[in-house]
C-alpha cells in the first residue's frame, strides 16, 4: 500500500478542491463518452488519484479539528460531504475505465446528448475567430455564452480545467458544457459552422432503445440537479430543498427500474448486445451521483450542525451557488426564462425559483418571473454579477 504524506492545509481548502475536482471529473467523463476519447478518460483517472490524496487530508483534518463533542459533530457533517464528493469522483472514474476497456455505447445515446439540459460540445477555433489570442478571462466566455470551457485540445496535448489566464489559440479545440443555445453562440465566436441538428425519430418509430437513451438523458439531468440542490439546502439551511433531494433520489430509483426493463426488451431485438452494457453502467453512474446528493442533504435532515465555513466552501469553489430575489425594477419581471435567456446571458443554471411560499424545482422555459421571486442558480462568479444586475440591483449581491 502506498504511504501518503500529510501536508498541512485547511479543511476548508480541502473541501473546496474536492468539490471542484469531483464536478470536473463528471464533466470530463461525459465528454469521454461523447467523443469516445481515451485521452480524456485517462485524465479522469489521474484526477481520481488527486482526489484520493484529498480524502486522506480531509480525514486527518477531521480528527485534528475536533476537540469537543460539538466540534466533532460539525466535523462529522463536513466529512460526510467530503465522502459524498469522493463517491461522485469514484463513479466518474468507473465511467472513464469503461472507455479505456473499449466498452461501447449506442450511437443513439451520443446523438441525444444535445437534448440534455446542460450539453457537452466541441468547437474548433478558426483563424478568423474573435476568441484567438485572448484569455478566457478577457473573453468572459461563460458569462457571455453560458458555456464553461472544461478542456482545450492544443496540438497533441490537453489543457484540463483552464482558468481565466488561459489564452485561446487558433486551431484549439474547446470542450465546453452549458445550455444548447450557448453552444451555438460559442460556435459562432469560434468561427466554425453551426452545429448539426439531430432530427428526432419519426412518430411511430420510437423503440425500446430510444426510450432507454431518452431516460438516461433525463436521469443525467435529475442527478445533476440533485447535487446542486443538496449544496443549496446546506448553504441556506433549507430543509424543504433537502427533502426535494430525497424525492429526486427516489424518482431516479424508479426510473432505473424502467430503464433496466427497456434495455432487456431492446436486447431481444438487436444483434450485438454489447452496446447496451454501457447504458447499464450509465444508469448506475447517475444513480450514484443522486445517492451522493442524498448523503449531502442528509447532514441537514439529521440536524447535524453546519459550521459557518461551509458557506465559504460553496462560495469560493469554481462553481458557486447564489440566491437572488427579483426586485420590482428588474427587467426580468413578467418575462419567461426563455425570454430572459438567463443561461446564455449569465452562464448561470437556474436550479429553482420560489414564487411566494411555493418552490418550482427545475423550472421550465415557460416559467414567468415575478416581483419578489427568489432565484436559486449555480455558475461562475462573473455570471452571478450579471444575474445580480438583471435582478434589479445596482451594487453588491443582496443579502436576505
Amino acid at each position: 500500500m502506498m504511504e501518503r504524506e500529510y501536508q498541512p492545509i485547511s479543511f476548508k481548502d480541502v473541501l473546496i478542491e474536492m468539490k471542484d475536482i469531483s464536478e470536473l471529473m463528471v464533466d470530463l467523463s461525459y465528454s469521454a463518452i461523447l467523443f469516445d476519447s481515451k485521452e480524456i478518460a485517462l485524465e479522469v483517472i489521474n484526477l481520481e488519484e488527486s482526489m484520493n490524496k484529498l480524502v486522506y487530508q480531509a480525514r486527518i483534518q477531521s480528527v485534528l479539528g475536533a476537540r469537543r463533542l460539538e466540534e466533532a459533530e460539525a466535523m462529522s457533517g463536513m466529512l460526510q460531504v467530503a465522502e459524498a464528493a469522493e463517491r461522485i469522483a469514484n463513479s466518474a472514474s468507473d465511467i472513464a475505465k469503461l472507455i479505456l476497456k473499449d466498452v461501447r455505447f449506442p450511437a443513439k445515446l451520443k446523438r441525444v446528448f444535445p437534448e440534455a439540459e446542460e450539453i457537452v460540445t466541441r468547437v474548433i477555433v478558426s483563424q478568423s475567430s474573435e476568441l484567438a489570442g485572448r484569455t478566457l478571462g478577457a473573453l468572459k466566455v461563460q458569462s457571455t455564452t453560458g458555456m464553461q470551457v472544461i478542456a482545450i485540445r492544443r496540438g497533441k496535448g490537453w489543457i484540463y480545467d483552464p482558468d481565466k489566464t488561459t489564452r485561446v489559440e487558433i486551431g484549439d479545440i474547446l470542450i465546453s458544457r452549458g445550455p444548447e443555445a450557448g453552444a451555438d453562440i460559442l460556435s459562432l465566436m469560434a468561427g466554425t459552422a453551426e452545429r448539426p441538428r439531430v432530427e428526432p425519430p419519426p412518430a411511430g418509430e420510437v423503440d425500446d432503445l430510444d426510450r432507454a437513451v431518452g431516460l438516461i438523458i433525463e436521469m443525467k439531468n435529475l442527478s445533476e440537479l440533485s447535487v446542486g440542490l443538496a449544496y443549496t439546502s446546506l448553504l441556506f439551511n433549507n430543509k424543504e430543498v433537502a427533502h426535494e433531494v430525497v424525492a429526486l433520489d427516489s424518482t431516479l430509483d424508479d426510473m432505473r427500474y424502467d430503464l433496466d426493463l427497456w434495455i432487456l426488451e431492446a436486447a431481444r431485438k438487436i444483434d450485438d448486445v454489447r452496446y447496451l452494457r454501457g447504458l447499464l453502467y450509465m444508469s448506475a453512474f447517475t444513480q450514484a451521483i443522486s445517492d451522493s446528493a442524498h448523503s449531502i442533504a442528509d447532514v441537514l435532515l439529521r440536524d447535524i450542525e453546519i459550521p459557518p465555513v461551509f458557506k465559504k466552501i460553496v462560495r469560493e469553489s469554481d462553481e458557486i451557488i447564489t440566491r437572488m430575489p427579483v426586485a420590482e425594477s428588474s427587467p426580468l419581471v413578467g418575462r419567461t426564462l426563455k425570454e430572459a435567456s438567463l443561461g446564455t446571458v449569465t452562464g448561470m443554471v437556474v436550479l429553482a425559483i420560489k414564487h411566494g411560499d411555493r418552490w418550482v424545482y427545475r423550472p421550465g422555459k415557460g416559467v414567468r418571473l415575478e416581483n419578489g421571486d427568489i432565484i436559486i442558480a449555480k455558475g461562475r462568479r462573473d455570471g452571478e454579477c450579471r444575474l445580480h444586475e438583471l435582478a434589479g440591483y445596482a451594487v453588491g449581491v443582496p443579502e436576505e
